[in-house]
C-alpha cells in the first residue's frame, strides 16, 4: 500500500517528507483498504491545555481523486480566547484555494508568502513528529 499523491495539483510546497509520513502513519494504522475515498490523520499531544501550553493538535485530510490523492486541508489548532477553546489558529484549505492565519485573516493560499509560510510550518511539524511530540496519533477513513 502506498498513497500516491498527485503533485501536479499541489497549491503549496508539500515535501516528500511529508506524504512518506502520511503513508508510514496510515500503514501502521491497519485501516488501508482500497476502497477508502478520504482520509483524516489527526495528531495530538494529550497534555496540551491552555494553562500549560504545548504542541498544538494538527488535522490533515486528503481525499482521494481517481487513482492518486489530494491535500484537501492542513489544520493546526490552538487554545483562544478568555474562556479558551480549541479554534483555528492555521489553515491551510486546498479545497478552496486560502490559507487562513489569525491575526492576518483569509488570503489566496498562491500567494508567495504562503507558500514561505507553509514551507516553515511543515519543518516545524515534521520535527515535532519526529521528537515523537504527538502522543496521539489518530487515522479516520471513509
Amino acid at each position: 500500500m502506498n498513497l500516491t499523491f498527485d503533485v501536479e495539483r499541489l497549491l503549496l510546497p508539500v515535501s516528500v517528507d511529508l506524504q512518506d509520513t502520511l503513508n508510514r502513519v496510515i500503514s501502521e494504522s491497519g485501516k488501508w483498504t482500497p476502497m477508502i475515498q478520504s482520509v483524516v490523520f489527526s495528531f495530538r499531544q494529550k497534555s496540551y491545555s491552555p494553562e500549560n501550553g504545548g504542541y498544538h493538535p494538527v488535522e490533515v485530510r486528503i481525499t482521494r481523486l481517481n487513482d492518486q490523492w489530494v491535500f484537501d486541508y492542513i489544520t493546526d489548532f490552538s487554545y483562544c480566547g478568555l474562556m479558551p477553546e480549541l479554534e483555528k489558529e492555521i489553515d491551510f484549505d486546498f479545497g478552496h484555494g486560502v490559507a487562513y492565519i489569525r491575526y492576518m485573516g483569509e488570503v489566496p493560499i498562491t500567494e508567495s508568502s504562503v507558500a514561505e509560510f507553509y514551507s516553515m510550518w511543515e519543518t516545524n511539524f515534521l520535527s515535532y513528529i519526529g521528537m515523537d511530540c504527538f502522543d496521539e496519533i489518530k487515522v479516520t477513513v471513509d
